[in-house]
């Protein structure tokens, strides 16, 4: 019954100090990764599809050894860097929308034709402004133009009457 008790560790397992330290502080920096890439996820969301995960190097559970948590690292910290990056260009692209929206509410002649949506500068749901001319040919022969704004989606007041 003693021989039950004693519990012989396995030579496999047995890992040195300066290992396990190392499999310490590549955990802790695969979390930091990992919760940065979530956060960079939630704060993209509605406007950048993120389609980051991470991969396991094996399939079903068992220790990883140093070089599977140092690959799991450098593709996470790759992730989070091609994220950063893909949302820093979304949103120079959506202040520059802006801008152009304030410039052609300001000026709409100057901006014939010229359509920004809610999605090009950041704002959810639909709709658009549209510099067009005001009373249509004549407005564009006689330099009539105006931004017009637009409701919304065009379903959704057909779509609320079938509700009704």
């Amino acid at each position: 019954m003693v021989e039950l008790l004693d519990r012989e560790i396995h030579p496999a397992l047995q890992v040195d100090g300066d290992e396990r330290l190392a499999r310490a502080e590549l955990r802790r920096q695969i979390g930091r990764l990992e919760w940065r890439l979530a956060t960079l996820a939630a704060e993209a969301f509605p406007r950048l599809g993120v389609g980051a995960r991470a991969t396991a190097p094996c399939h079903g559970p068992r220790a990883l050894d140093l070089g599977e948590l140092e690959g799991i690292r450098d593709s996470l910290a790759t992730q989070v860097g091609e994220v950063s990056r893909a949302l820093r260009e979304q949103t120079d692209r959506e202040a520059r929308n802006r801008q152009l929206l304030e410039q052609m509410l300001a000026r709409p002649m100057d901006f014939r034709w010229v359509r920004v949506s809610r999605a090009d500068i950041g704002e959810p749901g639909c709709g658009h402004w549209h510099s067009r001319p005001r009373f249509g040919p004549l407005g564009m022969l006689m330099g009539w133009w105006r931004v017009k704004v637009s409701s919304g989606c065009p379903l959704s007041g057909r779509l609320a009457a079938v509700e009704r």
